[in-house]
């Protein structure tokens, strides 16, 4: 029998960062953070899902698929741990994490939803890979040439 602590509804009604959960047995489980417009709405489903009201900690297993639209968010993992208190999402296992066109496959990814960043580590032996999509013009002088003209050192 699953055993999980569902996170009280008081918590749910806050926005991006607390989930409420359905916890099914031998079924796809769906996570969902929840506003009042779903603007902001995080979608995980999992094989498993567990939700402990006490830490704040949500976990995932088993064919994790992330989608969270406003960040251009897309991920998949074997397991994933959402830290309500840190706004951090921990994904394991065979992680490949897709935002706004950029790709990052690693075995572990934390991404730290406050500051925009996301750290990767391989398995050992092994590498990060990460494909980025760099705009034209970002950064260059009139000739392409990048440009090293800071402010105030003329």
């Amino acid at each position: 029998m699953l055993k999980a602590n569902v996170l009280p509804l008081k918590y749910g009604l806050l926005a991006v960062t607390l989930f409420s959960v359905v916890i099914l047995p031998n079924h796809r489980s769906i996570a969902q953070s929840a506003n009042g417009n779903g603007n902001n709405r995080m979608t995980v489903t999992s094989d498993i899902q567990e939700a402990n009201s006490e830490t704040g900690v949500i976990s995932a297993r088993g064919n994790v698929r992330i989608n969270y639209p406003v960040q251009e968010l897309e991920a998949t993992s074997a397991q994933a741990q959402y830290f309500q208190g840190e706004r951090r999402l921990v994904l394991t296992g065979d992680v490949d994490v897709m935002q706004a066109g950029n790709n990052i496959q690693a075995e572990r990814v934390t991404y730290f939803m406050e500051e925009g960043r996301f750290v990767a580590t391989p398995k050992e032996q092994e590498q990060v890979r990460s494909t980025f999509v760099i705009p034209e013009g970002n950064n260059n002088g009139e000739n392409g040439e990048p440009d090293l003209n800071l402010p105030g050192m003329e």
